[in-house]
C-alpha cells in the first residue's frame, strides 16, 4: 500500500515534549505570563520566555483573538463534490471569503468540507446561487448548524496533568444575565482589533497603538476577559504535536441521545469541534489523532455503547484554512 504522507511527516518535525507543554499552557491562557507558566510547570522563567519568543517568531505558534459572534449569525456545514482538476481555483476562491473560516480537503482529492457563516433564516447566495453556478462544482450539500458542544478555541492538546491545567486557567469571571454585559464601545473596539493577529500583545503596545492610556488599557483588557467578550485561540500544526490524522466523523445519533453524546464528545481530548446539525448526520466531530490505529480505536471503542446508529469517517488530506492561519 502505497505511503502518501510519509514525505509530509518525515518533514514535519516534531515539537518535543517541553515546547508542547508550553504550547498547551497558552491553550489555557493566550495571555499567560512567562512567570506563572514557569512556576505552574517547574521552568525556569527565562526558559519559557526564550521558547515562547522562538515558536511565535518563526510562525510554529500563533495566538489569536476570538471575536465573538452575534447570535444572529449561523452556520452551514458544507460538503462540495469538484471535478477533477478545478480543486485549487475553487479552494482558492472559498478560502479568500472572510464568512468562511474553516476549509478542509478530502484525503480522496475530490471533496471540500467547509464552515460557512451565514444570517440565520437567510436564503445563503453561496449555496443557493454561487456554488450551483460553478462549472467545476459536481454537487454541493448544506447542514445548519443547530448547536455548538466545542470550537476550535476549546481544545487542549492532552499533555498537562488536570492540576497543571486548572492551575493556568483564569478563573471564571461573574456570569451576567444575556444582555447585560455592556455592549463594546470605541475603546474596547480598538483593543480587539489591536488583538486580532496577536493575543499577546502587550497593553503598552496596545497602548501606543490606539492612543488610549495604558493603566485604561490594562483595566478594559481585564473586564474584557471576564466577562467572556475576549478569548484565545492557539494555533498550530497538529503534526508537530505528534497528531498525523486529522478526520472528520459524520454520525447518526437518536434525538434522546444526542445531547449527551455531543457533551461526551466535547470532552474527549482527540475532539477540537462539535455540534449537532440538521440533516441524516446530525452530529460532527473533528478529530486530532497519532496515526490510523488511534483512529480506529476511537471509533469502535471510544464511541461504542454512546448509542450512535451509524457514522461516515472523512480523512482531511489537507487543512486549507483554520483559525489562525
Amino acid at each position: 500500500m502505497p505511503q502518501k504522507t510519509s514525505e509530509s511527516v518525515r518533514d514535519t518535525p516534531l515539537l518535543d515534549l517541553r515546547d508542547q507543554r508550553l504550547i498547551a499552557a497558552l491553550q489555557c491562557d493566550g495571555r499567560l505570563s512567562a512567570e506563572r507558566a514557569a512556576e505552574v510547570l517547574g521552568e525556569n522563567p527565562r526558559t519559557v520566555h526564550r521558547r515562547w519568543r522562538a515558536l511565535t517568531g518563526d510562525g510554529t505558534v500563533k495566538v489569536v483573538a476570538v471575536p465573538v459572534r452575534p447570535d444572529s449569525v449561523g452556520a452551514l456545514f458544507l460538503r462540495i463534490k469538484v471535478l477533477k482538476g478545478k480543486l485549487d481555483a475553487l479552494t482558492a476562491a472559498l478560502a479568500a471569503r472572510p464568512d468562511i473560516p474553516f476549509i478542509d480537503l478530502s484525503a480522496s482529492g475530490d471533496e471540500i468540507t467547509a464552515v460557512s457563516l451565514t444570517e440565520l433564516g437567510s436564503r445563503d447566495h453561496l449555496v443557493f446561487r454561487q456554488l450551483p453556478a460553478t462549472p467545476a462544482v459536481a454537487s454541493v450539500s448544506a447542514a445548519t448548524v443547530l448547536h455548538v458542544f466545542a470550537e476550535a478555541s476549546d481544545w487542549r492538546h492532552d499533555v498537562l496533568t488536570p492540576e497543571e491545567r486548572a492551575a493556568l486557567t483564569p478563573p471564571p469571571g461573574e456570569s451576567e444575565p444575556a444582555g447585560d454585559s455592556p455592549a463594546p464601545d470605541p475603546v474596547d473596539r480598538d483593543i480587539l482589533a489591536a488583538l486580532q493577529d496577536d493575543a499577546r500583545t502587550p497593553a503598552a503596545a496596545i497602548a501606543a497603538r490606539t492612543g488610549h492610556p495604558a493603566s485604561t488599557v490594562r483595566r478594559r483588557l481585564a473586564r474584557l476577559m471576564s466577562d467572556g467578550r475576549l478569548s484565545t485561540h492557539v494555533a498550530v500544526d497538529p503534526k508537530r504535536l505528534g497528531l498525523l490524522i486529522d478526520a472528520n466523523l459524520l454520525m447518526q445519533v437518536p434525538p434522546d441521545h444526542l445531547d449527551t453524546v455531543g457533551r461526551t464528545l466535547a470532552r474527549h481530548p482527540a475532539v477540537h469541534g462539535a455540534f449537532a446539525t440538521t440533516g441524516a448526520a446530525n452530529l460532527h466531530a473533528a478529530v486530532w489523532v497519532r496515526d490510523l490505529a488511534a483512529l480506529y480505536r476511537l471509533i469502535t471503542h471510544d464511541l461504542a455503547g454512546l448509542g450512535i446508529s451509524g457514522v461516515e469517517t472523512l480523512l482531511v488530506g489537507h487543512a486549507v484554512k483554520r483559525p489562525g492561519h
